[in-house]
């Protein structure tokens, strides 16, 4: 696949180490770091320092932390292309992840999708595993689902929806509300089979939470994001049980047909999946 055909982009705040696992995972299996365009939202722990070494696509320093949404749309806007990768900074990518995200996209006139995902710690060999995975699940498509570890978004989309709300007081809201735009104009989007990340787990957000002095077990989002999704309690609330619903179904019958599905969790050295 031409490299030009595709741009990718993460925010970073702080976590250097989680960075430097992504770059190394991305080195090791080819994927083009010149494609890739790292928005830094204020770090202080030696990240800069480290981006700075790297033959990046793009590099872009932001005097403070402007948030997710900014940041992707720095990203996306900084380096154009046909499809562009939004994704997190901790995660791990698998051999042939964006040729296979793509390709599955395209194959079934998608304009978003988003890869396989394996959560949880790296305690067992995640490159044998993705191997083993593409090959069982490359052909398994969740349609109607999606998650904001990594999405594929094609051009078109930023046509017809927009670019992500860049608003800082979101933290971390800004997939929900693309998501729901994307709903209203009925564009399709799925989880694919076909390509495999690791996700450490809510790295960022960690650290947002740290900087305001928030706890763990506090959320991000607040009445003011809510309100901006235009719905009522009641249909946010069915909205979520029909998510679920979806979720565990597909999750059933992927089991049932593969042994696993498209989305894992990694607990006391096992898979569950979801």
């Amino acid at each position: 696949m031409n490299p030009n055909k595709y741009s990718l982009t993460f925010a970073c705040y702080n976590s250097v180490e989680y960075t430097k696992m992504c770059i190394d995972s991305m080195t090791k299996h080819g994927t083009p770091l010149d494609r890739l365009v790292v928005v830094d939202n204020f770090s202080t722990d030696g990240t800069r320092d480290y981006l700075a070494t790297l033959p990046l696509g793009g590099k872009i320093f932001n005097a403070s932390n402007l948030g997710c949404g900014t940041a992707w749309n720095q990203g996306a806007l900084a380096l154009q292309s046909e499809w562009s990768i939004i994704m997190n900074n901790d995660v791990l990518v698998s051999p042939l992840w964006i040729e296979n995200l793509i390709h599955a996209a395209e194959s079934k006139n998608l304009k978003v999708i988003s890869p396989a995902l394996i959560e949880g710690p790296l305690d067992y060999d995640f490159d044998a595993f993705s191997l083993k995975a593409t090959a069982e699940m490359k052909d398994e498509h969740r349609l109607g689902s999606k998650h904001a570890v990594c999405l594929a978004i094609h051009n078109s989309v930023w046509m017809d929806v927009g670019y992500f709300q860049p608003t800082p007081k979101l933290l971390g809201y800004e997939d929900t509300l693309f998501f729901n735009e994307l709903k209203k104009s009925n564009i399709q989007t799925s989880i694919t089979g076909a390509s495999w990340l690791h996700h450490f787990g809510s790295v960022t957000q960690t650290a947002m939470k740290q900087e305001r002095g928030l706890s763990e077990k506090d959320g991000l989002a607040n009445r003011y994001n809510y309100k901006l999704l235009n719905q009522s309690w009641a249909q946010r609330k069915l909205a979520k049980i029909q998510a679920k619903k979806h979720q565990l179904q597909s999750s059933r019958e992927e089991v049932k047909k593969h042994g696993m599905s498209v989305h894992g969790l990694r607990k006391n050295h096992a898979f569950e999946w979801i």
